[in-house]
């Protein structure tokens, strides 16, 4: 069984061949290590491979590492659905948020961010797809709530989001893809300086990468499959 370092060289090197082949610098694409599920000690083990942004879904599983990890030079990525109820501590606690679907989420994470702390870097998701089960603005509505979030003093709007229906074929990865480049496209002439895109995970980064993804959120190729709890 690979070790964690050995799967995060392997991905990082899945991400550099990817970028090179389609004419982009791989340092325009952070990789994100989604560690839901996984214990602080893999986390550590990760981050003396030298990897630095982590995602997390669950804020009950992630407060514990985040505390044990305190002092560590980790950036914490929020990646997954937000309840009212939970964003006082995801304000406090996390340095990016990518699933802002509700312009009442940003609300509240503005609001709760205290003062002294740099701005909340955000991302809106989009449900690209139209998917009845999937949180996230739709296409039509992402510039309306781009000019409410852009105003809100203690976040940061950063770009887009998206988890599209999951496809095996590449050309079928990357229509969902292109469809968030081309919405980030459009919101840039009325907010010039977004500049995310979070999309691809463990399956299909490649495609996320030559549709322009920033940020590529991978779990399962470098922890291994999700624990249950």
């Amino acid at each position: 069984m690979p070790t964690i370092p050995e799967r995060l060289l392997a991905v990082r090197e899945r991400i550099t061949q990817t970028a090179r082949a389609c004419g982009r610098d791989p340092a325009t694409v952070c990789l994100v290590a989604v560690s839901k599920t996984r214990p602080a000690e893999d986390v550590r083990a990760a981050l003396a491979a030298g990897q630095h942004d982590f995602g997390e879904n669950y804020l009950q599983d992630a407060l514990p590492k985040i505390q044990a990890l305190s002092g560590a030079d980790i950036r914490w990525h929020f990646i997954g659905p937000i309840q009212s109820n939970k964003t006082r501590d995801i304000a406090r606690h996390f340095d990016w948020v990518h699933s802002i679907d509700r312009i009442k989420i940003a609300q509240r994470l503005s609001a709760q961010r205290a003062p002294e702390q740099a701005p909340l870097q955000v991302c809106l998701q989009v449900n690209i797809d139209a998917e009845v089960s999937k949180a996230g603005f739709a296409p039509a509505a992402v510039a309306a709530a781009a000019d409410a979030i852009a105003l809100l003093p203690q976040l940061r709007l950063r770009g887009l989001m998206c988890i599209p229906h999951p496809s095996s074929d590449p050309s079928g990865q990357r229509a969902g893809f292109a469809a968030l480049r081309a919405l980030l496209t459009q919101l840039q002439q009325r907010h010039p300086h977004l500049d995310t895109l979070s999309m691809g995970m463990s399956a299909d980064l490649e495609a996320a990468i030559v549709e322009g993804a920033t940020l590529v959120r991978v779990g399962t190729d470098i922890f291994g499959p999700r624990l249950s709890g």
